[in-house]
């Protein structure tokens, strides 16, 4: 970087709703500074997962380093840290912004301001960043360039009138955008005299160099062969003896997006270090590192940071699901890539289970359900897993009728009803931007799903928001598709957690030959539970093999079965020797068969395959 001025640096990330163009302006930046040659680029370049490319999303944050001479003739660094947009991922995006002065916001000029871009707005807001407007996909024939300005200013409430049209796909405006960034995003203060603190924002494991940080330094510098230690996570393993209370620093640098190592950082800069740490446990996105009071040479001493920096958190997953090996002797290499996805995924959470019918698995928690599909396609394409994963629910509070109060994620550990006083599920408030002619759609499917509208507003003539407060179990199926296709793509929907609420839930059991399979139970609403019971029995009848035997499906609440259906025997004709004869002998060969069927039946076990366990799934 040459001589450090803390006044040439720019630190900014782009915020947005999903699909509004984040990547690819990412992109035309790179292009524009020369990052990256022409033959190196490719699209979505800053989305590194091949999920990310494929689904055109953007999951992990990512920096990148520009080096840009403006028009006023100086020299800039530009540290872009790329966000995800999606509501599963906010808690990424707050650590993100926290290691900026600034942020881009893009509207797309055809959509207007959606769910998610007031969300990410309200958080950079909050973190005091100065915004700088953009519209973008002003080339597509339905863009309104007006109209968005209009909703920038009336929806969110900061002024438009100088936000900068652009097109990230056909690379206009994308001078503006940086100047804007260089003139308006004010930069970090000059504090290397201070203590150490550095900002972790991400962290991911290489099989070479042990656990990768990715960070902003707020305050003070830091060198390669510094000793430091985590705040945080050095608070929590103080009692365990075998946790290192520091590591070394043995390489640092930044990303360009090429790994450029430098031999010390100072206030401003945004970079990636390498400690020597092997253990999963000592990181924790949002901690903060600062120096050990004793030092490799004891003739340097560095003050050390008197407290953290704000706004860390323990993230809580809010959906729940089991992830099994369809072999059981992948367990061992299942812990193990749960434990690496772990790493890099901060908000992931994982607990050993043991199921009757799936045998040794994990109990994992997420963010959401986009979330949960990313976790399970990434141990498939990653690592090679093949995996189970039983029907997805959020965490209850049970209070049983000796006033012991638990928690409880899974239906397998809920109580028998006669034991419980009450159940508590938690509730969400749910924000959903749609074109006004969707409402009375929208409406209906958020009744049917148990919600209470609490308002409805009108942004302009041909968009509302609506908002409604609905249980999050409610959630988690086919909400969000049915959202979509109601509304034909149109509508997008953002939430936040209220807490908990009383309701009537009951546990619905499935068995099989009047054997509960645990790994298919589910909670549910007392008044919707018998349909979801028929519609459960009907589904597991299409995907259960037939036997030699009747199998018989059930579904109960505690002792009382409130559905069945029967998968019919496959049964030899006994009676195709007899030919004419007394009635008398054709019904002994028919006693017999049933008698032998009964035997069967009795001894005899159902395998319940994978589908029936996807079959909870698509059951509405």
């Amino acid at each position: 970087m040459g001589q450090y001025n803390a006044d040439n640096i720019r630190n900014f990330s782009i915020i947005a709703h999903i699909d509004h163009g984040k990547s690819t302006l990412a992109d035309r930046l790179l292009e524009a500074t020369g990052a990256l040659t022409k033959r190196e680029m490719q699209s979505q370049v800053l989305d590194t997962l091949e999920i990310e490319r494929e689904r055109g999303i953007t999951i992990k944050a990512q920096t990148v380093r520009l080096n840009y001479k403006a028009d006023d003739g100086k020299e800039y660094v530009l540290n872009l840290i790329d966000t995800p947009g999606h509501v599963d991922f906010t808690y990424e995006v707050s650590r993100s912004l926290a290691a900026c002065e600034g942020a881009v916001l893009v509207v797309d000029a055809s959509q207007g301001v959606e769910a998610q871009t007031l969300a990410n707005v309200y958080m950079a807001l909050d973190a005091n960043l100065q915004i700088v407007p953009v519209i973008n996909k002003i080339d597509l024939p339905s863009a309104d360039v007006e109209n968005a300005k209009k909703e920038i200013e009336e929806v969110i409430g900061i002024d438009a009138s100088e936000s900068i049209p652009a097109s990230a796909k056909e690379g206009i405006g994308i001078h503006e955008i940086l100047e804007a960034v260089v003139q308006k995003v004010p930069p970090p203060k000059d504090t290397r005299k201070d203590p150490l603190q550095v900002l972790i924002m991400d962290s991911w494991y290489d099989n070479y160099q042990g656990v990768v940080l990715l960070a902003r330094v707020m305050a003070g510098t830091i060198r390669v062969g510094d000793r430091v230690f985590m705040m945080y996570s050095n608070e929590t393993l103080k009692n365990d003896s075998d946790a290192p209370t520091y590591y070394q620093v043995v390489r640092l640098g930044y990303l360009t997006p090429k790994f450029l190592d430098q031999k010390e950082a100072n206030p401003g800069e945004v970079i990636f270090l390498v400690c020597n740490i092997k253990s999963i446990r000592d990181v924790r996105i949002g901690d903060t590192i600062t120096h050990t009071e004793s030092q490799t040479d004891p003739t340097v001493k560095y003050a050390v940071a008197s407290e953290p920096l704000q706004g860390f958190k323990e993230v809580k997953p809010v959906v729940f699901s089991g992830i099994f090996p369809t072999d059981s002797k992948d367990f061992e290499n299942l812990k193990e890539a749960l434990q690496k996805l772990s790493l890099n995924d901060a908000a992931l959470t994982f607990e050993p289970e043991n199921s009757l019918a799936l045998g040794f698995g994990f109990r994992c928690g997420y963010l959401g359900l986009l979330h949960m599909e990313i976790v399970q396609e990434r141990l498939e394409r990653e690592f090679g897993m093949n995996i189970i994963s039983t029907a997805p629910g959020v965490r209850y509070k049970v209070t049983k009728t000796n006033g012991e109060t638990f928690e409880v994620d899974n239906p397998a550990l809920l109580p028998k009803p006669h034991e419980i006083e009450k159940i508590e599920e938690p509730m969400i408030r749910g924000i959903i931007h749609t074109p006004a002619e969707y409402v009375g759609a929208i409406i209906t499917i958020c009744e049917a799903r148990r919600g209470t509208q609490e308002r409805i507003d009108y942004i302009t003539k041909e968009r509302c928001a609506v908002v409604y407060k609905l249980p999050l179990g409610e959630m988690l199926f086919d909400f969000y598709d049915k959202l979509k296709s109601i509304s034909k793509g149109y509508a997008s929907f953002d939430y936040e957690l209220l807490g908990l609420e009383e309701s009537q839930l009951v546990k619905l059991d499935v068995m099989i030959n009047g054997d509960v399979v645990d790994a298919l139970s589910v909670i549910v609403h007392r008044t919707r539970s018998y349909e979801r019971g028929r519609d459960l029995t009907k589904k597991m009848k299409e995907v259960i093999p037939r036997q030699q035997y009747e199998v018989a499906i059930q579904a109960s609440i505690g002792t009382k079965v409130i559905a069945r259906e029967t998968v019919g025997a496959l049964r030899k004709n006994v009676l195709a020797k007899c030919y004419g004869g007394d009635i008398s002998r054709k019904r002994k060969l028919l006693e017999k068969q049933k008698e032998g069927k009964k035997r069967m039946k009795s001894i005899g076990t159902v395998e319940v395959p994978q589908e029936a366990f996807l079959a909870i799934l698509k059951v509405e």
